[in-house]
């Protein structure tokens, strides 16, 4: 488990992203903890996106998915998403996590610490 000092060098990071469907979701996840890159996925489901799009604003039922990572993995995460994703322009955002449970954050860098070894 890293000590409580790299815990505070380093912030984990919660990313939102959204996809065309579960299926695209699942396999995008699964690459993604496989990988290393992410400690864990959540599919949140079905939601109704509304957006500006080609000139008119669109509408479409889209998948929620969270990611939960280190500060330091966010641009590979991204990368990679990006290269799966069937969307031009994925949406891919990161948001900081200020707090939380420690032993839950531990745990993140712990599942993530394979690959940012490799960094």
């Amino acid at each position: 488990m890293p000590k409580q000092d790299q815990l505070k060098s380093e912030q984990a990071k919660w990313l939102y992203v959204t996809l065309s469907s579960t299926d695209e979701a699942k396999t995008i996840a699964k690459a993604l903890v496989t990988d290393r890159l992410v400690a864990c996925a959540n599919i949140l489901g079905d939601i109704q996106s509304v957006y500006w799009w080609d000139g008119a604003v669109q509408e479409e039922t889209e998948v929620a998915m969270v990611l939960k990572t280190r500060a330091s993995l966010v641009s590979k995460v991204t990368a990679r998403i990006t290269q799966l994703h069937s969307y031009d322009c994925p949406c891919v955002v990161a948001l900081d996590i200020a707090d939380g449970h420690p032993e839950y954050l531990k745990w993140i860098f712990k599942e993530t610490e394979q690959y940012a070894d490799k960094v």
